[in-house]
Order: C-alpha cells, then sequence, then structure tokens
C-alpha cells in the first residue's frame, strides 16, 4: 500500500463551506511558501465559489490570486473545483465559453481541474474533460455522491469506469453533504479502486460529525488521496483536520510522510485569522456543530444557511423544520438529484415555496422548471409524466445534451467587455458573473484613473485587449 496522500483545502473549500469563502488574497499569500515545503498532494486553491466571492465581496480579481498564489507555490500542485457545463456559474454556458475557461485557468497556474456535475449527467463533463486533456491539465472527474432508492455503490462505480474511459486522470467521490458513512465508505472505495485503474480521492465535509472515521475507512479501502483542512478551519460544514490524519496514520502503512510540528507552523498561522473571522461574526459557531440530521435531510452546509437566509426574509423562520422535512419530498419529485450546486439551491428554494406558499407546487421557479425540462441534464431517476405535466404543461422536455442548444458567445462577449478590459481573462470574468463584474471593472477603473501617469494609457490598453 502506498502512502496516502494529502490535498489541503484551507485556501478554498474549508473557508467557503465556514466562512462563506470570505478569506482574502492578502491573507493567504504569507503562508504559501511554508505550505509549499509540506509535502502536500495538492492545494485546492481556486474554483468553486472564490471566483464569485472575489468579485461580489472582495474587490478582487480572481485570476490575480491564481497568479500570485502561483507565484509563491512552486512545487506542489494547485487543484481547482470545476463545475462541468456550469463552470463556476449557476447556468450552462456555450461550449466556446468552457473551453476558452479551461485554456486559461491552466495557463494561470492550475495543474487539476477537478470536474464534476450536479445530476452525474457525463454529457455535461464532456467539453471540459476535453478541453483539459487538451491544455495538458489532469482531468480529476468526480462523483457527486448522494444516497436514494436509485443511487447505488454499482451505480457509483459504472460512472466511475465511464469517467476513466473518456479521459480522467484520476477519480474524485465528492460528498458534499456528509453523507458517506464510514463502512459504506469502505466498500464504495474497494468497489471503485476494483473497477478502475487511476487514482482515488475521496472529499467529504464534517456536517454530520462521520468524515474522519469515513476517511479512515477509506483509506483501510485502499483510497490514494483524501481532502483534509487544517484544524482552524477544519470539522463543521468544512472538511476533516489535517493534523490528527497525519498523526494517526504515522508509522503505519499508509504513512503519509508529512510532518506534525511544520503542520504546526501552518496551524499557528491560520489560527488568528480563524479568531478574526469569529470576532466580526463571519464564522458562526452554529456552523462547528455536528448535525446527525444531514444524514435525514441531505442538505450540505451552503445549502442550510440559504434556506435560513430565505425564510428569515420571509419571516418566516419557525418554518425551518417544515422547509427540511420538504427538501427530500421534492427532490424525489425531481428525479432524486444530488443536492450540490445548483440543484441544491433550485430543490431547497421550491421546499421554501411550498412551504410558505401553502400548497405544494403553487407557485414554481423558473430554475426548478428547467430542471424538470431537463435544462440542467438527466436527473438520476425518471420523472413521473404526470408530474412533469403539472410543472411544465405541455412545453417539450429536453432530451439532448443542454449545451447543444446553446450557439457560441465569447465573440459577443469580447466586444461587450471592450469598455472595461485590461486582460484576456476579463471576458471570462464578465460571462459569468456579468452585472458582479462589471461593477468590479468600474472600480478597478477608478483606482487605476486615482493613480499616477503609468496608467495613463488606460484608454489605450482596454481597447487594445
Amino acid at each position: 500500500m502506498a502512502k496516502v496522500k494529502i490535498c489541503e483545502t484551507v485556501l478554498r473549500d474549508s473557508h467557503q463551506s465556514l466562512i462563506a469563502t470570505r478569506m482574502t488574497t492578502d491573507e493567504m499569500l504569507p503562508i504559501l511558501e511554508q505550505m509549499d515545503k509540506i509535502g502536500y498532494h495538492a492545494l485546492e486553491a481556486w474554483g468553486g465559489a472564490t471566483f464569485d466571492a472575489c468579485l461580489r465581496f472582495l474587490d478582487e480579481d480572481p485570476w490575480d490570486r491564481l497568479r500570485k498564489i502561483r507565484d509563491k507555490v512552486k512545487n506542489t500542485k494547485l487543484q481547482m473545483l470545476f463545475r462541468g457545463q456550469n463552470i463556476l456559474g449557476y447556468r450552462h454556458y456555450p461550449d466556446d465559453v468552457v473551453e476558452y475557461f479551461v485554456q486559461k485557468s491552466i495557463a494561470n497556474g492550475i495543474d487539476i481541474i477537478r470536474i464534476f456535475d450536479a445530476l452525474n449527467d457525463a454529457r455535461n463533463l464532456k467539453t471540459a474533460i476535453a478541453a483539459t486533456i487538451k491544455e495538458g491539465g489532469h482531468v480529476q472527474a468526480a462523483i457527486s455522491y448522494t444516497t436514494s432508492p436509485v443511487h447505488t455503490n454499482e451505480s457509483f462505480a459504472a460512472y466511475a469506469k465511464q469517467l476513466e474511459e473518456m479521459g480522467a486522470n484520476s477519480i474524485c467521490i465528492k460528498d458534499m453533504a456528509g453523507l458517506l458513512k464510514p463502512y459504506d465508505a469502505y466498500t464504495l472505495v474497494k468497489l471503485i479502486k476494483e473497477t478502475v485503474h487511476v487514482p482515488v480521492e475521496l472529499h467529504t465535509h464534517y456536517t454530520s460529525g462521520l468524515a474522519s472515521m469515513t476517511l479512515l475507512k477509506a483509506i483501510e479501502a485502499g483510497v490514494d488521496i483524501v481532502d483534509t483542512a487544517i484544524s482552524p478551519f477544519a470539522m463543521g460544514t468544512s472538511q476533516p483536520p489535517t493534523e490528527p490524519l497525519v498523526a494517526t496514520l504515522a508509522g503505519t502503512e499508509y504513512d503519509t510522510g508529512l510532518d506534525l510540528s511544520e503542520l504546526d507552523k501552518i496551524c499557528k498561522y491560520f489560527t488568528p485569522i480563524r479568531e478574526k473571522y469569529i470576532k466580526n461574526g463571519q464564522l458562526d459557531p452554529k456552523v462547528l456543530g455536528v448535525d446527525v440530521n444531514a444524514l435525514l435531510y441531505q442538505v450540505p452546509g451552503g445549502m442550510l444557511s440559504n434556506l435560513v437566509s430565505q425564510l428569515k426574509q420571509a419571516g418566516k423562520s419557525d418554518k425551518l423544520t417544515e422547509v427540511l422535512e420538504e427538501v427530500p419530498r421534492v427532490r424525489a419529485d425531481a428525479g432524486y438529484p444530488p443536492l450540490v450546486t445548483p440543484s441544491s439551491q433550485i430543490v431547497g428554494t421550491q421546499a421554501v415555496f411550498n412551504i410558505i406558499g401553502g400548497e405544494r407546487y403553487k407557485m414554481v421557479t423558473k430554475e426548478f422548471k428547467g430542471l424538470i425540462r431537463g435544462e440542467y441534464g438527466k436527473t438520476p431517476a425518471e420523472i413521473s409524466p404526470e408530474f412533469r405535466k403539472k410543472i411544465i404543461g405541455d412545453e417539450k422536455p429536453v432530451t439532448e445534451r443542454p449545451a447543444d442548444a446553446l450557439a457560441p458567445e465569447l465573440d459577443r462577449l469580447r466586444e461587450e467587455v471592450k469598455p472595461w478590459a485590461i486582460q484576456e481573462e476579463d471576458v471570462l470574468s464578465y460571462a459569468l458573473f456579468e452585472q458582479v463584474a462589471v461593477k468590479f471593472f468600474e472600480k478597478r477603473k477608478a483606482k487605476l484613473y486615482g493613480l499616477d501617469h503609468e496608467h495613463a494609457d488606460f484608454e489605450n490598453k482596454i481597447h487594445n485587449v
């Protein structure tokens, strides 16, 4: 058995899960050279919600963040999370935008792209996988793990095989809601390892309190890589902590080879940053607790906070339990989609409407109609014709790959972004988050105008992209 490899998530998923992706680039930079010496398999540093949060809340350019991280991290692979045809946004984008985004991600410093689809519809991964291979990146294709009457270990293993045949260099079991129980993990990993010939990685969350035990059983079953977070940003809705796992495996056949005293330096660096976010209220103690109900309702941490805020805005906070009970019913009606962005938001919002509307499906969101119509891809279970008719009437369901219906957009976007663009990547920021990106570009422009004469050619710059 080879040593177990560790992917550290503190630069991406752990702070996305605990503090809504608010860690700044300036908070990351001073520790990166130290992290680069640890011997991690990879640093998950980009993608997911980091892109949106940089533009929307932090007044940062996400591309600039990636370049700065790459500049400091010379020896460790950088990894990102990529939502298949959704890229890092919330709708399907045409193939030309997906291909260009992959190209620019790798050109700016990404080594490993973890690509997943919320419905596990392989057609939605096709373009991103092909583009990553073309650019010489490592394709890590992910299985969105969930439990339902139609999801079995055999179906996940068959999907893993399909992803390997599409060109995946490794497979990730992505357990976004912390639903994977330790002995189930052992069986699932064993089966997938028997089915594919590429490395297998396990990503889980501590939400239900199982995650460290789950990693241990997966390691015993032969998993190659596990995702953990340095302890100040671990547990709760984040990943299991890095240091206890390293200590547990030390001296065994699974020994990670990582040095606890070196990891302690990383821990000491992030501890005051954690304290800062507790003080300013961004790190809510609620997200640090164990919620075993996650196993009942299958609601990932980010989705739970969305539901709480939607109910608060409607003045219906007392309805939370009813909404949580409604989520599995809506999910069953919708063909048992795994609950991960964007399906988690779609199912969650519809559950809220069903409860506060006083009648199920009296009000139906545009996105829920899209899910039932097939605009996001094929759902794991067939949707009953009666239910489909109730939601979309006589509209024709989408049966082909959803992106086949999308015309190329890149040329139009390049034209539209000209007044603001100062780098080629700006067209991608604009493609994903149009209004948010424009607001960011305007602020950036104002800053540049306020600077010294070396930025006097700004007008020329923006028209020459």
